[in-house]
């Protein structure tokens, strides 16, 4: 826990299982109310054979929102690809920096984003290729979180790389990370945080309506983003 936690605050829950390099993996949420009034968290991963606390591996604080709920969503919002990296990043931290000092950084926030948004749209897109094409609740839960993750990349599509460097450089300035060495992957969370949250982006209950309106032009969009990677 860091030193802005309040004591006794912290929360977790279970988010699952994760099969990853022939080992199944326990995935929890651990939250807690920071001394500045936000709320925290990050991701803790257990081998399902595991004894203890002992080998159990644990992000950075990934997640600052103004409520526990809202931590809890977009965890939960996390497809299996993201949750993947972020559990080898976890056993395998980076020396220094090296998200910031990547010449490629734009490129590497675009392939991260797009590969997570893919896999979260992918169950609902095959559903409405079949004849009825109706989608339940949670179906349109995995294409709205797609949606925001799409609207990111677009955003940083738009930015010259150069600068896109710099504002990650800004970010990032001033955030600590409980590890002696800050891994590419959770400095990159940070960032993609940051952004959505700047972001302007319509709620849930209205982006349903809509996207039920104009199912079509969403789907050219997404397909065009997550196949040609070129804005639509």
């Amino acid at each position: 826990m860091t030193e802005h936690a309040l004591i006794d605050r912290s929360r977790r829950r279970s988010l699952g299982f994760l099969d990853w390099e022939k080992e199944t993996w326990s995935c929890f949420l651990v939250t807690f109310l920071g001394r500045d009034g936000q709320w925290h968290g990050h991701l803790a991963f257990r081998p399902q054979d595991s004894d203890g606390e002992s080998d159990e591996v644990r992000t950075a604080d990934i997640f600052i929102e103004a409520s526990e709920a809202e931590i809890d969503h977009k965890a939960r919002g996390l497809g299996r690809p993201l949750f993947r990296a972020l559990l080898s990043s976890s056993q395998h931290t980076s020396r220094g920096a090296e998200a910031r000092q990547s010449p490629k950084t734009r490129r590497w926030f675009k392939k991260l984003l797009l590969e997570n948004s893919k896999e979260l749209s992918a169950s609902a897109e095959e559903r409405m290729d079949d004849a009825d094409g109706n989608l339940d609740t949670a179906e349109l839960q995995s294409l709205y979180q797609s949606y925001r993750l799409d609207q990111v990349c677009h955003f940083i599509t738009l930015v010259d790389p150069k600068s896109f460097e710099g504002a990650v450089d800004s970010i990032l300035e001033g955030q600590r990370v409980d590890f002696g060495a800050k891994d590419r992957l959770q400095l990159g969370m940070l960032v993609i945080e940051y952004i959505e949250a700047r972001i302007p982006m319509p709620p849930f209950e209205v982006w349903v309506e809509d996207f039920l309106a104009n199912r079509e032009e969403y789907m050219i969009y997404t397909h065009t983003l997550h196949r040609t990677q070129k804005l639509p």
